[in-house]
């Protein structure tokens, strides 16, 4: 069964060119011209990945990801022409799974999907049917559901795989690197301070939560997860 993309940005020829490209390697392909529409058709049509422009007239990328991200943990892949570390950020908060700048090399994010989705695949693969904990933390594998005190909290894929490794490993240091090859994959080729922004996330909704452990960073190596 072919993988579906959806692609979204008002760039005509950015658009025709990725799907060229996407299609030449057997996704399924579908494109949007604005976010109109987009979240009614991933109910109907459930696609595999999102590729999103962040700079778009009306609703722009990083609004339709929050909007998406109250629904679906489906991997998005954001494209701007800003390249600031501030949009950056904000694009991998908001539950952006990668980021690429415009001008990119269409064969680069080709890539990074074929990433995205393996990974995606093999992570749904090994869940087991068991539960983990820690302090007030609760976690279901097989439901993904991710709860503090038996409230649940909502998390995109990325935050849950990444809590869910951290428990599994509590009190642990566990290295950037090996984060990476957990969350990401090794084949991931992303920068490393992807790892800092998904824990600074993360950080926010345990102390919202009011968690009784905490993210440790372990300086010069990776982070550990402890119990306050």
């Amino acid at each position: 069964m072919k993988h579906r993309v959806f692609i979204v940005d008002d760039d005509t020829n950015i658009r025709e060119l990725i799907r060229k490209f996407l299609v030449k390697e057997g996704y399924d392909v579908l494109t949007f011209a604005s976010s109109k529409d987009v979240i009614k058709n991933m109910h109907a049509l459930q696609p595999d990945c999102l590729v999103l422009d962040i700079m778009m007239p009306g609703e722009n990328g990083l609004d339709l990801c929050r909007n998406i991200r109250r629904e679906f943990n489906t991997p998005i892949i954001f494209l701007s022409a800003k390249g600031e570390e501030i949009d950056r950020i904000l694009g991998i908060e908001l539950g952006g799974d990668d980021y690429l700048v415009k001008p990119f090399s269409p064969r680069e994010l080709v890539v990074r999907i074929k990433a995205l989705l393996r990974r995606s695949v093999i992570q749904n693969k090994s869940l087991k049917s068991h539960r983990v904990s820690i302090g007030n933390l609760f976690i279901n594998k097989d439901a993904r559901i991710f709860s503090i005190d038996d409230n649940d909290i909502n998390l995109t894929n990325k935050e849950f795989e990444l809590i869910t490794y951290l428990v599994e490993n509590a009190h642990k240091a566990m290295s950037r690197e090996q984060i990476i090859d957990t969350i990401w994959g090794y084949d991931y080729i992303g920068e490393m301070r992807s790892v800092d922004d998904l824990v600074r996330r993360l950080r926010k909704k345990l102390k919202t939560g009011n968690a009784n452990v905490t993210i440790e960073t372990v300086w010069g190596y990776g982070y550990k997860l402890e119990k306050k």
